[in-house]
């Protein structure tokens, strides 16, 4: 090894700080020429398995819900208390992982959410679930927080954009193969194989992590963590998402939604207002300030939206207005993460070399040329698929290029803030498309009147995906309209 531990270290309390400390890459690795993007292929196991994750627990829920006799409200908490916890523990995990070592929470990521996957596929009851789903969330964020961050800091600036589309190639596997490989576990072995398929590649993950990872060399000054920052910011996450998820199934005209948007809003601005006076804020909200990160970040939410909106709304219109078999509608929504699987890795090296403002401003436009063709396809496979794919394409060639651009701001030992702040505004950015996917589509279909249950579908469907189309629209006008590099 090129470094070792504190020499003469002895006891149980040495013991324990080796466990904190981060060990360093063997020296043969870390002069492979191809050590970075050992980086990357490390990192693209801990992208993969949260896409896949999230996208077939989804699968599960049904079974959850007969097994252990739990309500629907109960088994619908085994998806939302994942988001909820996620989203309002990655910002505070990126700060921790600036400060301590990207490599170490990375790593100790791994551990943790594959220990909790099985304590998730060994659970008793319904309250044992949602506990090992909250500490999987944490793991998950542990590993989010610090994915871009690790390859930020390990690959030259003119592979970064390369690699973060291969990493954004590895998450468009795992949202492609969710729904196939759900269905297979639950229907071979039930809804407990979802979460033990977690268990090896959580393994293979650690066992590469800690060899292949180099160490964080440039950290942030270790200081006091901002409690009083936390305190307003997993309020202000959790009231947001728990407002979108109540919209997504009651509307926004329903009475909790608005004063949960309020408690929102209140609690975002009193964490706006501490962190501008806090001695070491969680968030740097000067970042804000950067024309290039702002712009980064808000369109960045918008293509979340567009890609979550039209995963959700899509099989619902296939499966009303056209009686497609559910395993069907899977296969069909495969189409479009495989399309951004293809692209992403061209797309991030053609930023290396042009700059972002191309991919971005043209796949977001080419998104929404395709958005509008999906919306008016008419239930034609080929057209819808084709679509579907050309959407993908779309969304491959802007998420590398947008991604890289977000990942550079800061200094260095930011890196984990501001990948913990780009993973948190991707969570509500895919929770905001699912609540206005869903309040468009029953609010269009229940302005007909009179016809068939297929006309009222394919009106909400129409209006869902065209307002889509614009969104997407929107997204690559703010792009094209930002600054070169």
């Amino acid at each position: 090894m090129s470094e070792q531990y504190a020499p003469g270290a002895r006891g149980p309390q040495a013991w324990w700080k080796r466990l904190l400390q981060e060990p360093a890459r063997p020296d043969w690795v870390r002069r492979l020429p191809s050590a970075p993007w050992l980086v990357v292929a490390t990192v693209c196991i801990g992208a993969f398995m949260g896409q896949l994750d999230a996208s077939i627990v989804t699968l599960a829920i049904p079974s959850i819900k007969t097994e252990m006799n739990a309500s629907l409200a109960q088994t619908e908490w085994v998806a939302l208390i994942y988001l909820l916890v996620l989203v309002g523990s990655i910002s505070a995990i990126g700060r921790l992982a600036d400060m301590l070592g990207r490599k170490l929470l990375y790593t100790y990521g791994f551990a943790l959410f594959t220990l909790a996957s099985l304590a998730c596929a060994l659970a008793p009851d319904i309250a044992w679930l949602l506990v090992a789903r909250a500490v999987q969330a944490v793991g998950a964020a542990m590993l989010q927080a610090n994915s871009v961050a690790l390859i930020r800091t390990s690959m030259p600036p003119g592979k970064l954009g390369k690699a973060i589309g291969l990493q954004g190639a590895a998450q468009a596997v795992g949202l492609a193969m969710g729904p196939s490989v759900g269905g297979l576990l639950v229907g071979a072995g039930g809804w407990r194989w979802v979460f033990y398929v977690n268990i090896p590649a959580g393994i293979i993950g650690l066992v590469l992590g800690w060899f292949l990872l180099p160490r964080t060399l440039v950290k942030a000054p270790k200081v006091r963590l901002d409690w009083v920052g936390l305190l307003f910011l997993m309020p202000a996450t959790g009231t947001l998402l728990l407002a979108l998820s109540e919209a997504s199934r009651l509307g926004f005209t329903h009475p909790i939604v608005p004063v949960l948007l309020v408690a929102a809003m209140v609690f975002f601005a009193a964490f706006v207002l501490w962190e501008r006076r806090a001695p070491h804020p969680l968030v740097d909200v000067g970042l804000f300030r950067t024309g290039t990160f702002s712009r980064g970040i808000a369109t960045g939410v918008l293509s979340y939206l567009v890609l979550f909106g039209v995963l959700f709304v899509t099989p619902l219109y296939f499966e009303a207005a056209h009686s497609m078999p559910p395993v069907q509608a899977g296969l069909l929504l495969t189409i479009l993460p495989i399309g951004l699987a293809m692209i992403a890795p061209a797309a991030g090296a053609m930023a290396d070399r042009f700059g972002p403002r191309v991919p971005t401003s043209l796949g977001m436009a080419l998104a929404a040329a395709s958005l509008a063709v999906l919306a008016y396809s008419g239930g034609n496979l080929w057209l819808a698929g084709s679509a579907l794919g050309v959407i993908g394409v779309g969304l491959g060639l802007f998420t590398p290029a947008n991604n890289a651009t977000v990942a550079a701001a800061g200094h260095t030992h930011q890196a984990g803030m501001v990948s913990g702040v780009m993973n948190m505004t991707r969570g509500v950015g895919t929770s905001l498309g699912v609540a206005l996917g869903a309040v468009l589509y029953v609010l269009a279909s229940g302005t007909v009147t009179a016809g068939s249950h297929t006309v009222a579908a394919t009106t909400g469907f129409e209006l869902a995906v065209s307002v889509f189309a614009a969104v997407a629209l929107l997204a690559a006008i703010v792009s094209v309209v930002g600054k070169r590099r």
